[in-house]
């Protein structure tokens, strides 16, 4: 069986947070977020990465990253192109925005041929969670996806609210439904999320296990994605031309639904890092400094 390779999506600017969130250092090294997550990849025992881009920020990346990795992994470019549609369609007149991660792992089918794991470029995942997955990948088997969850308490910025996909499982471990929040924060109890734009709050376990967008596939999973291209694009270009994104998530959840295939949840306590919005990154460099005191990272790498 062909090793497994890691895909890291890279293509979305950080609106929120402004610029190209993805290259901005975040220790006295130089190192960005996606140095940490390409060296616990490669001592979890993977050889090859594939860097989803936009055309515009290859050079970008070859400088503040990929020339680096190339040196101990094999690195590949794809470009997530607003054109790069099936056969018969055409990018709606004035739409900018790209089609979403589906769509985005779909660019990526040339060279992701085999098992692939799939991470943001801007989060921080920990050391456990590669290793997660990376081991399941290696036992293989067709219908079964991976998806390493996180403790909600985990995953919480102290500088605003966050969107998560909150999980629940069966007993065996596997996924059965993933709701999208889209605002959570951090309570003196744990936490809270809004469905009206914070004008009321619920709570919500800290202890919930939540999706970072961490998923494991066979090389099938990538013939799914391009074959349910189609229909949602003739299902959602009538009513959202400009707008309307081919998630990831979705469509491992009509593949479920449909009983074509079922998700084992590996849950790690490793905590999330990220710069969701500008005032997190003190904490981010904070806590990079912290794990190499601890020895989790040399100071070089």
């Amino acid at each position: 069986m062909k090793k497994p390779v890691l895909v890291i999506m890279a293509a979305g600017m950080g609106s929120r947070y402004g610029g190209l969130k993805q290259i901005d250092p975040v220790d006295e090294q130089g190192h960005i977020i996606m140095d940490f997550s390409v060296y616990d990849a490669h001592r979890a025992g993977f050889e090859e990465v594939v860097f989803i881009i936009k055309k515009e920020n290859e050079q970008l990346f070859r400088d503040a990253i990929g020339d680096r990795v190339s040196r101990t992994m094999k690195v590949h470019y794809v470009f997530q192109d607003v054109a790069a549609l099936p056969e018969g369609y055409s990018v709606p007149e004035g739409r900018v925005k790209p089609w979403g991660t589906g769509h985005a792992v779909l660019c990526a089918k040339e060279v992701a041929d085999g098992p692939f794991a799939v991470i943001n470029a801007d989060d921080y995942y920990g050391a456990e969670a590669f290793r997660l997955i990376y081991d399941s990948l290696m036992k293989e088997q067709e219908g079964t996806y991976t998806m390493v969850g996180y403790l909600l308490k985990n995953t919480l910025t102290e500088n605003g609210s966050v969107a998560r996909g909150v999980c629940t499982t069966d007993a065996d471990g596997y996924l059965e439904t993933i709701v999208e929040r889209t605002k959570i924060i951090r309570t003196q109890d744990g936490a809270a999320f809004s469905e009206d734009d914070g004008e009321t709050w619920q709570s919500v376990s800290a202890d919930s296990v939540v999706s970072m967008n961490m998923w494991g596939f066979p090389a099938s999973f990538m013939k799914e994605l391009e074959a349910r291209f189609p229909a949602f694009l003739d299902e959602n270009l009538p009513v959202n031309p400009l707008k309307c994104e081919y998630f990831l998530p979705f469509v491992v959840n009509d593949l479920m639904k449909e009983g074509l295939a079922k998700v084992k949840v590996l849950t790690t306590h490793d905590v999330w890092h990220g710069v969701t919005y500008a005032e997190d990154k003190q904490g981010v460099m904070d806590a990079m400094r912290s794990l190499k005191e601890q020895g989790v990272y040399p100071e070089e790498f």
